[in-house]
């Protein structure tokens, strides 16, 4: 997790924990609802030994080095309690996967995506991926009904990680009690409301383990019969008293909290606020290690260096953390079984059953609004063996739809039969949200343009969740829209889409160099469209749409023969739209495709002036090898039957779309444009606000705009290229450069927005 977010929530949680520091009350978790049972006759021998995992975030993969040493040293373990990342580890060691499981699950998850809230892009329903290529900034905000801005509760909704955590435990998602896993376990959680531990011994283990590992402020609360529970080390980072209370005889407490800085390493507020916290948690676990006996072992891994934060450290850690388990052999070698006894716990634990069908699903009471979408897109899942992957394929489905704040389900028996329990959360910052834009072009030699721009989403409009779309831009080409969406069935494909509107833009033309004419060009459009979309990676639309329009000259003297007279104009006609979209990141793809079709069909009988046929074609595809990055994108468009006016000509100009020249400087009934991109990725982003990820980039360009199509060739194209800096900042990509055209004119630019 970046430490960019700590900078929101380590004040607010350090100013709780002083709280609960001064009161110095000492406080007892919340006993489990039930004792394990007594160990067994057969057990009588050996002694029994209670795990014990802290909480340390990154730190916390020591731990399964941890295992892999216990293992290797045929150490049984007949208890666990986990505290936060321990709560994680000691979770899945408890469901029966080995150390050398968890070790390939950690190194195999993406755990900067895993801390993210957003769906992956390529996850995103096509109407999402929409609002994602025109409004770049990245802000999560809501507007309520009293028109007042929402915010979400926390930074992180926790929604990848849970699914992480169900797909993993799903084998044993059927136990209700924790003393029925193959280990019996403990997770400790906080009570947000009142600050006490709560330890979880029952109910859902993928549940336990997110409420333990609930940074507040950073990671979302869990709500829980009845309270919301939050990170289990705010109230005990070592669970020592847990795991006693689980009839061991020997405990093995392993410590991995984060030590404290010297006083040269705080040199800022962060750097207070996370001192104040790493005080009060040290001395909570100091504590519980006062607590060990003579006869428990206590390990503390050698993680000087690795922070809490970076997952980058996983494999270093994993090391630390066996060789500081294999630093206690000596004292380990009492507590080790026989190689053939250990074997057979080995077998019996990895003994997993046989996955069970599917017979149904249900839907939380709660969300009951969302039962026909739920049952629809479950329903493949149903009569068939529960399979996490397809479980979670139809959970990403659900979620890509961005409007939940969290889907999370459950495995329930119901007389026989076995059924998943869905409960589907919407954003608590919703329905309807706001999305912003920003976009800047400048030259630095008096040629800029600025356009700025919000959408009002309104979501969830009725049970088939219409959508209402408003949009409002000023600046250089000012823009009203609305749009109203109605899907024509519970997760129906199909859809209808009536829409308005009215734009203004400037069109130049360009003779010999010069500018013998601008034109403002206004429109009123309005339309009824109808269209499927195509799973979410694609959507076809026809659309019957009626526009008028004028187009008003600014430069040029009509005397002297500019190329169209100004006037208004009418355009009523059918048009229809084909769109793919399978990009992995709008700004600085690194694989995926876009391509986009359109055909414009006016005709006489439907309004318009004259007959006319308008297409235009646009594809881009990304492809990388390690840190280089390819892009390869194409434009084009053609009047085969133009319309008199200039209100279809295409434009050309700026950053990528002729490097060389000012923004939108050129424009015809005719253009092409071909594209060629290399970014070479030079930094992945950091810790503070200002480390962004970061890319060179250089690019080749050819096209040109043309007044007839048979005017099209390669040798009038215009021949530019640029060179680059590129910054991917929350408000959309920022590039500075220079361009070349191909007459020796070069030019600066700075650019903010989405150039092509």
């Amino acid at each position: 997790m970046p430490l960019r977010v700590r900078l929101f929530v380590l004040p607010l949680l350090a100013a709780s924990l002083v709280f609960r520091a001064a009161a110095d009350v000492p406080v007892a978790a919340t006993p489990p609802s039930e004792a394990p049972a007594a160990p067994a006759a057969s057990d009588a021998s050996r002694p029994r030994v209670g795990l014990v995992l802290s909480g340390g975030g990154a730190r916390g993969a020591a731990h399964i080095g941890v295992l892999k040493a216990l293992e290797a040293a045929h150490v049984r373990v007949d208890a666990i309690a986990g505290t936060s990342m321990g709560a994680v580890v000691g979770g899945l060691y408890a469901s029966g996967m080995s150390a050398h499981e968890i070790e390939q699950l950690f190194e195999s998850l993406n755990w900067q995506d895993a801390f993210r809230d957003r769906p992956n892009r390529t996850d995103l329903d096509f109407r999402r991926k929409e609002d994602d290529r025109e409004y770049l900034v990245r802000v999560p905000i809501g507007l309520n009904n009293h028109g007042q801005l929402q915010f979400p509760k926390g930074l992180i909704q926790g929604q990848k990680l849970s699914n992480e955590l169900r797909k993993a435990t799903l084998p044993v998602a059927d136990i209700e009690k924790f003393d029925d896993l193959p280990i019996p376990f403990r997770a400790v959680a906080t009570d947000l409301a009142t600050g006490e531990p709560v330890v979880l011994d029952h109910g859902s283990l993928a549940t336990a383990v997110r409420a333990s590992l609930s940074a507040p402020g950073v990671i979302a609360p869990v709500p829980l019969d009845g309270r919301l529970l939050v990170d289990g080390g705010i109230s005990q980072n070592l669970p020592v008293d847990v795991a006693r209370a689980m009839h061991v005889d020997v405990i093995i407490a392993v410590d991995v909290s984060a030590p404290l800085q010297s006083v040269e390493k705080i040199q800022s507020a962060l750097g207070v606020s996370n001192q104040m916290l790493a005080i009060l948690i040290n001395r909570a676990t100091q504590q519980s290690r006062a607590a060990l006996g003579p006869s428990d072992i206590l390990i503390t891994p050698n993680l000087a260096g690795m922070s809490s934060f970076d997952f980058k450290v996983v494999r270093s850690a994993v090391d630390a953390g066996d060789a500081a388990t294999q630093a206690m052999s000596a004292r380990l070698a009492a507590l080790s079984v026989p190689e053939s006894e250990y074997a057979g716990f080995l077998a019996r634990r990895s003994q997993r059953p046989p996955p069970p069908r599917i017979d149904f699903v249900e839907v939380a009471q709660e969300s009951g609004r969302y039962r026909k979408l739920i049952e629809a897109t479950l329903a493949p899942v149903v009569g068939e063996p529960a399979n996490p992957e397809t479980i979670d394929e139809a959970l990403r489905s659900l979620y890509g739809r961005d409007i939940f704040e969290s889907i999370d389900y459950q495995v329930v028996d119901k007389e026989g039969l076995t059924g998943l329990d869905v409960s589907a959360r919407p954003k608590s910052w919703g329905p309807t949200y706001l999305h912003f834009d920003l976009e800047l072009q400048d030259d630095f030699q008096g040629n800029d343009t600025y356009n700025a721009g919000v959408r009002f989403l309104i979501t969830d409009v009725n049970p088939f969740l219409a959508e209402w779309r408003v949009d409002l831009k000023i600046g250089d080409q000012p823009t009203f829209a609305v749009e109203f969406w109605q899907p024509l069935g519970y997760a129906s494909p199909w859809f209808v889409a009536p829409n308005f509107n009215f734009s203004s833009r400037s069109v130049y033309v360009i003779e010999n160099n010069a500018t013998i004419a601008s034109y403002r060009v206004r429109e009123t459009q309005y339309g009824l469209d109808f269209g499927r979309e195509l799973g979410n990676w694609g959507e076809i639309r026809v659309g019957l749409r009626h526009i008028t329009g004028s187009s008003a000259l600014r430069i040029g003297n009509p005397a002297a023969g500019i190329p169209l007279p100004p006037g208004s104009f009418n355009q009523g006609g059918f048009y229809v739209r084909y769109s793919v979209d399978t990009l992995d990141n709008v700004n600085f793809p690194r694989y995926g495709q876009v391509f986009t079709l359109e055909w414009d069909l006016p005709r006489e009988s439907l309004g318009a002036d004259q007959a006319s046929e308008v297409g235009r074609a646009d594809w881009l595809i990304a492809r990388s090898l390690g840190r280089n990055q390819f892009i390869l994108s194409t434009s084009a468009g053609t009047a085969f039957t133009a319309p008199e006016g200039v209100q279809s000509y295409f434009q050309l100009g700026g950053f990528l779309n002729l490097s060389g020249l000012p923004a939108n400087s050129i424009a015809g009934p005719e253009f092409v444009i071909a594209r060629l991109i290399y970014l070479r990725k030079i930094g992945n982003g950091g810790e503070g606000f200002l480390e962004l990820p970061a890319y060179l980039g250089t690019s080749l360009e050819a096209g040109n705009v043309w007044m007839q199509r048979s005017e099209v060739n390669y040798a009038s194209a215009r021949k530019d290229a640029s060179i680059f800096l590129g910054l991917d900042t929350p408000v959309g990509p920022l590039y500075i450069g220079s361009g070349f055209d191909q007459g020796g004119h070069s030019t600066y630019f700075l650019f903010l927005g989405r150039p092509f």
